[in-house]
């Protein structure tokens, strides 16, 4: 049965979100009434320029900061919980079920090699005993071409394979939600293609939400919606690119 046949499911809404910072004359919006919804399946892609708020977007619909007023919706194995609304234990639960991320900042552990930066996350969030979750966190490491770099800690590692442990970190437990914040700017652009193709194959093939923040223009053929955000506006655009295994998706700003 094809995979056309089976609409997307939409697995997190974001309605009214407002997020500012400072007060009185220096209170700066950088989200400013903020709505949209993201499908299983999808990669979505978010542009705009430098300071308009993308970090800010992220880190409000993945449970890291929390919005002035507004609400985020997302599902919970079939139950859609107000993420805003949740204690702060059951939030982090909610993360380590079902999130993944990819910081700028790579965010890797020190003492860690980057197997056992893999293996760490498999054994907290899905519960994987040493042997499995060696061999996943393994192969993940093969796909991003980290074979010969597998046991080196992050001190060893360039900028670039620090990036790619972080990605790998972040899809090894084949998440519900990937939050990506600038997932290629340490990497040239093979292995750029290399990570976006991943997350795009995570979305596609696994049935992922991925969220992904980028100035990269060479992305936006791998999206499937692309957002752009400016002075805290959200707009969306309709992706040129013919879509090959997942689409089409509704690209409408969720009012």
């Amino acid at each position: 049965m094809s995979f056309h046949r089976h609409p997307p499911s939409p697995v997190l809404r974001a309605i009214h979100l407002n997020r500012s910072f400072g007060d009185g004359a220096s209170r700066r919006f950088a989200l400013r009434d903020v709505s949209l919804t993201l499908y299983s399946g999808q990669l979505a892609l978010l542009m705009g320029p430098s300071g308009s708020g993308k970090s800010t977007l992220l880190a409000v619909l993945s449970g890291l900061l929390r919005p002035d007023s507004g609400s985020v919706f997302a599902d919970d194995d079939g139950v859609q919980v107000d993420l805003w609304q949740m204690p702060d234990d059951e939030m982090e639960k909610f993360r380590l079920r079902h999130t993944g991320f990819i910081f700028q900042g790579y965010n890797l552990f020190p003492a860690l090699s980057a197997l056992q930066q893999l293996e760490i996350v498999l054994k907290w969030g899905t519960g994987l005993g040493d042997t499995a979750a060696h061999t996943r966190a393994t192969d993940m490491l093969n796909r991003l071409g980290m074979d010969a770099q597998k046991y080196k800690k992050p001190a060893q590692l360039s900028g670039g394979e620090k990036q790619r442990v972080a990605i790998g970190r972040a899809l090894v437990k084949d998440p519900t939600f990937i939050f990506a914040d600038e997932p290629t700017s340490a990497l040239d652009w093979d292995n750029g293609q290399r990570v976006i193709e991943l997350l795009r194959a995570a979305a596609h093939a696994r049935g992922a939400s991925i969220f992904v923040v980028s100035h990269d223009e060479r992305m936006r053929p791998f999206a499937d919606v692309i957002y752009h955000l400016d002075d805290g506006h959200l707009t969306v655009e309709q992706n040129p690119v013919p879509l090959t295994a997942a689409g089409p998706y509704p690209t409408e700003v969720a009012r």
